[in-house]
């Protein structure tokens, strides 16, 4: 790459992409010598940018965790991404960073080229933003501390709930991170059990890296959220949901948003169709439409509501 400045970024964008890279794979990709790596790193240090070398003939580089934080690298589509997900998590999908993501968000925003900003505008305002207020929530903390290990190749121990209520400890090489409907899900090769499984990660405690480097294995399925939706599929038949509900087409799909499909019966009913793993969203979905509904199947989900139908009652003190 003749250009040294344009070099210089595309150095820094590999560098926050991989924790480590060997020098001598680090240069070939950049199409330069030994040397002339070294000096490109010298100029990011001059930066500001806390790059750690390694010596000797495994040595490499990898950009450390300095005192402030530097400024990161990303192209455009990167940026619209960042603004997306920051979005997404200011309205609670992960526990304890809603805050922060407003903030984060704002500076984002502030420093985007207008062109950006009219990209993010038009997704924001073509899309049907859907809270809800229960289900479960994952640590910040777990999140970030699995992902890093995902992305650095390293060995992961934690403590785990399992299905069945037992706590167990895992040890495991992480391979991806999944977010799967209302849940995140880690996809991992377990060492004691010596097969691939997947974790619920609001099931998942006190993750700890071993800095122990692993060659990443074959995954069996096409790809992680494949492997996550056959786990699902195998231990719990998903349930169909139907109802008939008395409220116009347009206004049903706005209250579900993604969460189910709408079809127009005439201009005041709607049928509504969705899948779950528990009684509890389709109730919710129904709750907030606002309208009179009637189940069509499964049975249970009226006994589910009759259910909930008498705790509110309760609760009302009536």
């Amino acid at each position: 790459m003749a250009n040294t400045s344009s070099r210089t970024l595309r150095l820094l964008s590999l560098l926050q992409t991989h924790r480590y890279w060997p020098g001598t794979e680090l240069a070939e990709r950049l199409e330069v010598s030994v040397r002339t790596l070294r000096r490109d790193v010298d100029r990011l240090r001059e930066l500001g940018y806390p790059v750690e070398a390694n010596r000797g003939v495994d040595g490499g580089y990898q950009l450390a965790a300095g005192a402030a934080l530097p400024p990161l690298l990303v192209d455009d589509e990167e940026a619209v991404a960042l603004a997306i997900g920051l979005r997404l998590a200011a309205q609670g999908a992960v526990a304890g960073i809603e805050e922060s993501s407003v903030r984060a968000l704002t500076k984002i925003v502030q420093v985007m080229p207008p062109r950006l900003r009219r990209r993010i505008e038009a997704l924001r305002a073509a899309t049907v933003p859907t809270v809800w207020g229960a289900g479960p929530t994952v640590d910040a903390g777990v999140l970030t501390a699995v992902a890093q290990a995902c992305r650095d190749e390293e060995r992961l121990r934690f403590s785990y709930n399992a299905r069945g209520g037992e706590l167990t400890d895992r040890h495991v090489e992480p391979h991806r991170l999944v977010s799967l409907g209302r849940r995140w899900y880690l996809v991992a090769y377990d060492l004691t059990r010596h097969d691939w499984r997947s974790f619920r990660l609001d099931r998942l405690g006190d993750p700890r890296s071993t800095a122990e480097r692993f060659r990443p294995r074959e995954l069996p399925a096409e790809d992680a959220a494949t492997f996550v939706r056959a786990g699902i599929d195998n231990i719990v038949p998903p349930l169909a949901v139907e109802a008939v509900v008395h409220a116009p087409a347009a206004t049903v799909r706005v209250a579900v948003g993604q969460w189910a499909t709408v079809e127009e019966i005439d201009d005041g009913r709607c049928r509504l169709r969705m899948t779950s793993d528990t009684l509890d969203w389709p109730a919710m979905a129904l709750g907030v439409v606002g309208a009179e509904f009637e189940v069509i199947h499964p049975p249970e989900l009226v006994d589910h509501l009759r259910d909930w139908a008498g705790r509110f009652t309760r609760a009302t003190g009536t």
